[in-house]
């Protein structure tokens, strides 16, 4: 149809109102209070009724578009134009008052570190002969000198000597197993090197001790190694520097050429506990001695003889350089002769004790602490019989072999020591599989199924039925639930880490009396 037809036959129906009529209906709208919903009187169903029906009749005359209901703006939500409309002013929201800058209020601030009251009474000197062999004997007393070590002394004081003189920068790397003089051997070439430098025989240097027992994370290294080669700055002192930003400045200080710098020598003890994941602190403490003109000496001492080659990485062990020592355990006739020079004067020790307690020590592992321990606790079982009255004898006032034993017995008759003699034979075996493990790996936890394959090897070398997989899954639980070894949680299978608790001298002393266990801890 056309356009004009439908506009014409619109108009003749007139569905829509005009413009006009629309104003007029809006302009008989009346929004005051008085009229509302609720004072209109409410109209009755007849009058309603007729209402409706006139109102009918008059619009069937006129066909139109139903207009939307009306609602009242009482009952909307008040806009600006109706709150204008009814004589009312709209509320503004208040603005959020303008307060001045000031810092937030934290609950832990950091106070001032209070040091403690030193001591006013000094401890008492010693007064008897005993009292001076405890004195001595004691693991952390220094001797004047340090024997059956002479060797080692004179190559650590060469090398270090010749760094320092020369102004460069080198690496040493120490091994051996615990007790054998490692940290007091390098303790003593410092202090000679010290003495050297305070008659101005040598030039200054610093010395650094970065020990890994000591330290919450590898990382902290930087931070004590920066503390002390920082320079003399009166506002920096009481300001601490965190492991990455210490890394950062010192990697700036050994980049730059100084002429004025001073060495530093730096011992790193306990290597073994410094090793991470991606062994970037092992990496630059061995990577910056090698850096021109850095004046920087690391001595790294370690309990594992190959751990370059087993724990790190090329990169790293490839700057550790040439120069390793190994020191090896002490024998009997050494660690007689240790004793004897802190014994110095002291007669109420027998010469056949003496020599009987480092034959005892040297059988299960060297270690000369273990001896001078052996020593100290038998003077301390004299002295108490002295002082109760029971050593009226004059040869009963001397510490002989019968008090070295029962020293021994002491000291080597430990819970640990009587657990692993009371275990199975399985589990004898399992520990035994598991130091040679940690041996051979030079790692401190090995895999289960590597430790049940030396147990079952083992087994069949010396004619024992050897257990199946599951039988030394639960070998491996029972030990442990007793805390004997530390097991990986949440996995039980061949990939399960173990890691032996009870120290390897324990376990030796405790398999000792067993021919069998006992050849086998002695070839491990």
């Amino acid at each position: 149809m056309p356009r004009k037809k439908l506009r014409k036959l619109h108009d003749s129906t007139n569905i829509l109102p005009d413009s006009s009529k629309r104003r007029s209906r809006l302009s008989k709208v009346d929004y005051s209070e008085s009229n509302t919903r609720t004072d209109r009187p409410r109209p009755t169903q007849a009058n309603s009724d007729s209402e409706f029906s006139k109102s009918s009749d008059s619009e069937e005359d006129k066909p139109r578009t139903p207009a939307k209901p009306f609602r009242s703006s009482i009952f909307n939500t008040p806009t600006r134009r109706s709150l204008n409309l009814i004589g009312a002013s709209p509320k503004r929201t208040p603005k959020k008052p303008l307060l001045a800058y000031r810092a937030v209020q934290r609950v832990n601030q950091t106070n001032e570190i209070v040091p403690l009251p030193k001591r006013s009474q000094e401890a008492a000197a010693a007064s008897t002969s005993y009292e001076r062999a405890r004195e001595r004997l004691h693991v952390s007393a220094v001797p004047d000198s340090l024997p059956c070590r002479e060797l080692e002394f004179e190559e650590i004081m060469a090398h270090v000597e010749t760094a320092i003189e020369e102004g460069t920068g080198t690496c040493i790397y120490i091994s051996g197993v615990p007790g054998t003089g490692k940290t007091a051997t390098v303790l003593e070439v410092i202090r000679h090197l010290q003495h050297k430098s305070e008659n101005e025989n040598l030039g200054k240097f610093q010395f650094v001790e970065i020990n890994g027992m000591k330290v919450t994370e590898p990382s902290q290294a930087y931070s004590i190694l920066w503390e002390c080669v920082k320079p003399d700055d009166p506002s920096s002192k009481k300001r601490r520097v965190t492991a990455n930003h210490a890394l950062d400045l010192l990697e700036n200080r050994y980049n730059t050429y100084d002429e004025d710098r001073q060495t530093t020598v730096v011992l790193m003890d306990e290597l073994d506990l410094l090793v991470t994941k991606k062994q970037t602190v092992m990496y630059n403490f061995f990577e910056w001695p090698n850096r021109a003109n850095s004046k920087l000496i690391v001595i790294a001492v370690a309990n594992t003889m190959d751990l370059p080659e087993r724990m790190l990485s090329n990169k790293v062990s490839s700057r550790l350089g040439l120069t390793r020592l190994n020191f090896q355990p002490y024998t009997h006739h050494q660690l007689y002769q240790i004793v004897e020079s802190r014994l110095d004067g002291i007669e109420e020790f027998e010469k056949e004790a003496v020599e009987f307690a480092a034959r005892k020590v040297s059988a299960v592992s060297g270690d000369a602490r273990r001896a001078l321990d052996i020593c100290r606790r038998a003077i301390e079982i004299v002295e108490e019989r002295v002082k109760k009255g029971n050593a009226k004898a004059p040869k009963s006032r001397n510490v002989t072999i019968p008090v070295i034993n029962e020293a021994v017995r002491e000291m080597f008759s430990s819970p640990t020591v009587t657990f692993v003699q009371q275990c199975s034979l399985h589990q004898k075996l399992f520990l035994v599989s598991v130091l040679k493990c940690i041996q051979r790996n030079g790692l401190a936890d090995v895999e289960f199924g590597e430790v049940a394959q030396q147990h079952v090897q083992t087994c069949r070398w010396h004619h024992i039925e050897a257990p199946g997989t599951s039988d030394l899954m639960r070998v491996c639980e029972s030990l442990g639930q007793t805390r004997a070894l530390v097991v990986e949680g949440g996995r039980l299978d061949l990939g399960m880490r173990i890691a032996l608790n009870i120290s390897e001298s324990d376990l030796i002393m405790a398999c000792k009396g067993d021919k069998l266990i006992g050849k086998l801890v002695s070839n491990a």
